[in-house]
């Protein structure tokens, strides 16, 4: 390992020298960050915009956090790549599994040049953490730091700078100062280790991803939108914090190293989150065994179900043990279903922006794992996919959610043309093998 005062580590590379400096905040919609430069809050990303190319971008459909690195960091559709969601359905019945790392059917792009040496930190479905040419420390879902870590020696220095996989979410269900608290030391340990690894570890390319703004969405999105609100200035605050680390970073590649700045998804404010299965069960297509509110009870007849956030999956015979509904039957109950909840409406409100069949989203050898329907909520409405509930609309603790058309890309050093007026996710690789190729 490289000390602090021994200058730039060497670059491990595959005959170019130049190297890549890619940051994620997760959550940050493009529109914010247009206002954050234009206001002076995020002054290091105004001049990395107004050096490079700044774009709106399309997240993954459903606009989840796992969905949308996965296609990030791949290249390819959950078609291809395997992740549909949070939760997955086990392969022919009603179990359910939670895909991580392991579960991702395409290698990385860190991992395609094994010549490469990078530092990946904080990328979201990426645990367990798996050998690699450098060092990688996963993000969320990570339940166990000691497996988050390769090479596995680094535990007791992480552990020694405060290093945390994740916010303490709870915190923001009693009291925001103790999560505005938290989050703000979460993200300080954060820095301070990617520090560490940057004068400390040769690489060649180096990938950091905060989290804690997606956070800060949920719990505190009015609060960036009012700006009379009680905490609005600790909300810019913390973006402030991000904005002075991303521009230290960049200082210190310098001018022949290239930057991305990137987000997943947007995020929007939140009114009501929606109960699609409550919404099936209403109209008569979930039913349960009596007493019983489980995706392991649902009966013979039912003829959908949900998986959040609004995956919806036909009971067909051919893919479940007690499925009713027919191969011929299948675009008949799916032009019905797209009907429903096209027609959804809440205190008057159209609930559904639009509904995509599978063979829209999705190619690839993995299409038939995919669900039959994603609903994408409008704007103010979360779609929520449990089984207990039963009131169709709930308002909950958060003040903000996800929004799908938001995310953002900024790139230092690729040319203009080379990045597509409206990119989605699944073209960041792309840009990213362009640039590291010299632009």
């Amino acid at each position: 390992m490289f000390g602090p005062d021994a200058g730039d580590p060497p670059v491990i590379g595959n005959g170019s020298d130049r190297r890549l400096l890619v940051v994620g905040l997760d959550g940050i919609p493009y529109r914010l960050i247009a206002a954050m430069t234009a206001k002076g809050v995020m002054p290091n990303l105004r001049d990395l915009v107004s050096v490079g190319c700044f774009r709106q971008m399309s997240s993954s459909i459903p606009e989840v956090s796992c969905v949308s690195w996965s296609s990030i960091i791949t290249g390819e559709n959950p078609g291809e790549h395997g992740i549909f969601g949070f939760t997955d359905l086990m392969p022919g019945g009603y179990g359910v599994r939670f895909p991580n790392y392991t579960s991702l059917a395409v290698p990385p792009f860190w991992e395609r040049d094994p010549d490469r040496a990078a530092v990946i930190v904080n990328v979201p479905s990426t645990y367990p953490a798996r050998p690699m040419n450098g060092v990688h420390i996963a993000g969320f879902v990570a339940p166990n730091l000691d497996k988050a870590v390769y090479p596995a020696d680094l535990l007791p220095m992480l552990r020694e700078l405060g290093y945390r996989i994740d916010v303490d979410s709870q915190l923001g269900h009693s009291s925001i100062g103790l999560f505005l608290e938290d989050l703000n030391g979460a993200l300080e340990a954060r820095i301070r280790v990617a520090e560490r690894f940057w004068d400390g570890r040769a690489w060649s390319t180096f990938m950091l991803v905060f989290t804690g703004t997606d956070r800060l969405g949920h719990f505190l999105w009015d609060a960036y939108e009012d700006e009379d609100h009680p905490h609005h200035g600790a909300f810019l605050e913390h973006l402030s914090r991000v904005d002075e680390a991303i521009g230290r970073f960049v200082d210190r590649l310098g001018d022949r190293g290239a930057v991305v700045v990137l987000s997943d998804h947007g995020f929007e404010r939140l009114h009501a989150e929606i109960a699609v299965n409550a919404v099936l069960a209403k109209h008569g297509y979930l039913r349960f065994s009596e007493g019983r509110t489980h995706l392991t009870a649902i009966t013979g007849d039912s003829v959908a179900f949900a998986l959040d956030p609004g995956r919806i999956y036909l009971h067909h015979e051919r893919r479940f043990p007690r499925g009713g509904v027919s191969h011929e039957d299948v675009d008949r109950v799916t032009d019905e279903l797209a009907a429903l909840f096209a027609e959804l409406k809440v205190e008057g409100q159209r609930v559904v922006r639009s509904i995509h069949r599978k063979e829209e989203l999705y190619r690839g050898p993995l299409l038939d794992a995919a669900p039959d329907l994603v609903l994408v909520a409008d704007e103010g409405f979360n779609l929520k996919a449990g089984f207990k509930a039963t009131s169709i609309a709930t308002r909950g603790p958060f003040a903000g959610k996800h929004s799908q058309p938001d995310a953002f890309l900024i790139a230092r050093g690729a040319e203009d043309g080379a990045i597509p007026a409206r990119p989605d996710v699944v073209d960041v690789v792309g840009i990213i093998e362009h640039m590291l190729q010299g632009g």
